[in-house]
């Protein structure tokens, strides 16, 4: 065995392509999974795509690369569990299209944010991060009052998600930007969202600024969202099926 290994060693080319092999069976293992994705994520109850309002949000939070400092994705640690809540699910990213689990945490992991803080603590932070944490070295985000949602396209974006699996419906994409508008205007313009998204759906004035939908109220509607969709109350790995594709077509 061990004079087969020495050949092994001993022959550079045949090194090369017996590594290869084994990368390429490894690989293998790892991606083909994936092509059959519905399998590989467990149904959860609750968790829905982005609002066009939300969708624009996250837009903003990659453009200024939120998260090279702050991870959304709470691991299976007793001490994560216990400072930021119930570990993360698959199927909570199942429509981030990139997702943004992120590796690095300069702040604080932002999976679960949502409805922690208030509006104006989020507004009051993005503003001036010093203000609400002192000892905060985030750079300030002051200019996203100032500065109107692009919401030109926001249709067009929804229509290249659902042709990446998210489920947007022809009414949803057609309503794309009335809908980023009514969620940042208040509960008067919220039925016609609320009957495509859910009822947990927030629409308020995010930003206090009702004469302007900035990217401030997108940023914050979108940080709003994180980690809301599912009731962890109702949650149980147990009940969920094994196999969703199985248990659908019985």
């Amino acid at each position: 065995m061990l004079d087969n290994h020495k050949k092994i060693e001993k022959n550079s080319l045949l090194l090369l392509v017996l590594s290869l092999l084994v990368v390429s069976i490894g690989g293998l293992v790892e991606i083909v999974p994936l092509f059959r994705i519905e399998t590989t994520i467990e149904p959860v109850k609750g968790v829905r795509p982005y609002t066009p309002l939300e969708l624009a949000g996250q837009n903003i939070y990659i453009r200024e690369n939120c998260s090279s400092c702050h991870s959304q994705q709470i691991r299976t640690l007793r001490d994560e569990v216990a400072r930021y809540g119930h570990y993360s699910l698959a199927a909570e990213s199942m429509y981030d299209h990139p997702f943004l689990w992120g590796s690095k945490r300069t702040g604080p992991d932002l999976a679960r944010v949502g409805g922690k803080y208030s509006d104006e603590w989020h507004v009051a932070h993005l503003k001036d991060p010093r203000s609400v944490v002192p000892e905060s070295i985030m750079p300030t985000y002051a200019f996203l009052m100032n500065q109107g949602a692009d919401l030109r396209r926001i249709a067009d974006h929804l229509k290249t998600l659902r042709a990446a699996g998210v489920p947007y419906t022809d009414d949803m994409i057609e309503n794309a930007y009335n809908d980023a508008i009514g969620q940042a205007s208040g509960e008067a313009m919220a039925e016609g969202l609320r009957q495509r998204y859910g009822k947990k759906v927030t629409a308020r004035d995010f930003d206090d600024q009702p004469n302007l939908v900035s990217e401030m109220d997108a940023l914050v509607a979108y940080l709003q969202k994180l980690g809301t969709d599912i009731d962890f109350k109702d949650y149980d790995p147990d009940m969920m099926p094994q196999n969703p594709v199985n248990a659908k077509d019985k």
